[in-house]
């Protein structure tokens, strides 16, 4: 009887006794176990697959997997200029604190014209030391990403695959992210250039309600999208082109295609002479240009920060330069405006005269081409949302930025250029001086401040249309200027 007893007090102390805790670098997501990396005080969990995609198919779940997935590299990229990838590329990356619980979470949609870029470019360490999870993600590119060829359209209309891909990485989010420490209720959807056009996209796509409560819009331009009639022609003739021009069989010819020859793009949208593809208006997915919903008052009703940088447009000058050698010069300057701008190039030249950026024809240019396709729509943008929910606008104006070394021998300054103001918010600060890496710490205070609470900051004002006030971010501490329409010519704009 006492050795019956005894093992009946053993047998019971076992049970009673916790279950040994999973090691910090594994997690246990409804698909199955993982194992990333942990190091210096952070968790990185790479190439995770949050869905499937057959070619200019709306995504399917991902694959449920047993034993334990290895996510400490990245997955496969995505289709894309310079890089052949793989079209099984719908994979995302998940950075948290060493210890996460419950954390507000920062869902990254990258950038790169729609035709380039992937997730795991994106160092989220620092902002993930603020106390978020950051996750960034994949998506389709390029024709694989956009076609709208209307024999491949599908029950939310034509093309947008890659904004598919992006909804169906949000409902990832919200079913999986508690496993690595993520609030699910407290999801923040951000991006630039491209990624922020998306933003825009999802802040009033009815498939995208309620994945997010707030949202980040950085460098914009979100009325650079095209009409499905006008995305389905260009389509068309992009198959024609490639030998798929009949249309009972057009599907099917273009899928059998090899990925080499899907390179090159359609042309949808013309952005003050860049040429864009991307997601198209009028379907189920994404029923209105965004800018035009937002005017409406249709947008999610979520806290926005917006912002762009002072220079832009001096980016893609300098980008144009680098391909081809050549810049506009001052005796170029009239036929570049004319090119651009038709018959308002006159007027835009009196608006913006050499002499006011010292004879340099690129500044003047890129100034102009800045506020038109940049800041004048984001002034109205922030001005439209901020009927419906609290805005927070911004501009970035550090003149010193650093530039990338492909872009530095451009033959004018870059200044505070498209894109620039990433390094400081997912850079590791080697290329900053002590000034930037001030400005960096407290941006990334700022972005982390607004995931969590909905505003960037208590010092920061709330963007009003009756009064224009936006956070100028510039080494030597942030400051908030008035001026920003005059700056960037607004009224002239205004009325072209």
């Amino acid at each position: 009887m006492t050795r019956l007893l005894l093992l009946l007090v053993v047998v019971l102390v076992a049970c009673a006794a916790p279950a040994p805790a999973a090691p910090p670098d594994v997690v246990s997501p409804p698909a199955g176990k993982i194992r990333g990396t942990v190091t210096d005080g952070h968790r990185v969990f790479e190439g995770i697959p949050y869905a499937t995609a057959a070619r200019w198919r709306p995504p399917a779940p991902a694959p449920v997997w047993s034993g334990v997935r290895d996510a400490t590299a990245p997955g496969a990229r995505c289709p894309q200029p310079g890089d052949a990838g793989s079209e099984d590329c719908l994979f995302l990356n998940v950075t948290t604190p060493a210890a996460a619980e419950g954390l507000p979470v920062l869902v990254w949609i990258h950038g790169g014209s729609f035709l380039g870029g992937h997730g795991d470019s994106y160092d989220a360490r620092d902002l993930a030391a603020r106390g978020l999870v950051v996750v960034t993600i994949n998506y389709r590119l390029g024709a694989l990403g956009w076609l709208a060829h209307p024999a491949l359209a599908h029950d939310g209309g034509a093309g947008n695959f890659g904004l598919l891909d992006q909804q169906a990485a949000l409902r990832w989010v919200r079913d999986n992210i508690a496993a690595f420490g993520g609030d699910p209720a407290r999801v923040t959807l951000a991006g630039e250039s491209a990624g922020a056009m998306s933003v825009c996209d999802h802040l009033v796509s009815p498939a995208s309600a309620g994945l997010f409560r707030a949202a980040i819009v950085q460098s914009g331009p979100c009325q650079a999208q095209a009409s499905a009639p006008v995305a389905e022609k260009a389509s068309t003739e992009y198959a024609a082109g490639l030998g798929c021009a009949e249309p009972a069989t057009a599907a099917a010819c273009l899928r059998a295609l090899p990925p080499s020859r899907l390179q090159t793009v359609p042309r949808y949208f013309d952005l003050a002479g860049v040429a864009v593809v991307g997601p198209v208006t009028g379907g189920a997915v994404l029923p209105a240009n965004s800018v035009d919903a937002m005017r409406a008052g249709a947008a999610a009703r979520v806290p926005v920060l917006v912002g762009v940088t002072r220079d832009e447009f001096t980016l893609f000058l300098a980008q144009q330069h680098a391909a081809t050698g050549k810049t506009v010069t001052a005796a170029d300057y009239p036929a570049a405006l004319a090119r651009v701008f038709g018959p308002d190039a006159a007027a835009v030249a009196a608006e913006y005269p050499l002499r006011a950026y010292a004879g340099s024809a690129p500044r003047a240019l890129a100034a102009a081409l800045t506020d038109v396709a940049f800041a004048c729509p984001l002034r109205d943008m922030a001005g439209s949302l901020s009927r419906t929910g609290p805005v927070y606008a911004y501009e970035f104006g550090d003149a010193r930025a650093p530039v990338p070394d492909s872009l530095s021998r451009a033959p004018f300054p870059l200044g505070a250029a498209h894109s620039l103001e990433l390094s400081y918010l997912f850079g590791d600060g080697e290329s900053l001086d002590d000034g930037q890496r001030r400005l960096s710490a407290e941006m990334v205070g700022d972005w982390a401040s607004f995931v969590r609470t909905g505003a960037p900051g208590p010092d920061w004002p709330r963007y009003d249309p009756a009064h224009e006030q936006v956070r100028a971010l510039v080494p030597g501490g942030a400051r908030t200027i008035g001026d920003f329409a005059a700056a960037h010519h607004c009224a002239f704009w205004r009325d072209r």
